[in-house]
């Protein structure tokens, strides 16, 4: 669970609110709770997850290539 206190007691509630969004948006717990909003079959899982170590290694393939001078 994520707590925000005060730093101290002039502390607007603006900063604080805006702290705790922070907080929740680097955590990612958002992005969690949109990814379970809806069913997605175990199958379709892990082709998506599959996809997108592909994804990773053509990325990082094509950075190494830029260093290289290749492209």
């Amino acid at each position: 669970m994520i707590q925000v206190t005060r730093k101290d007691a002039k502390e607007s509630p603006e900063n604080l609110l805006r702290r705790f969004n922070r907080k929740v948006q680097q955590a990612g717990t958002i992005a969690v709770v949109k990814g379970n909003q809806y069913f997605e079959k175990p199958i379709s899982k892990r082709e998506r997850r599959l996809k997108a170590i592909v994804r990773q290694q053509r990325k990082s393939l094509k950075l190494k290539k830029i260093k290289l001078g290749q492209r």
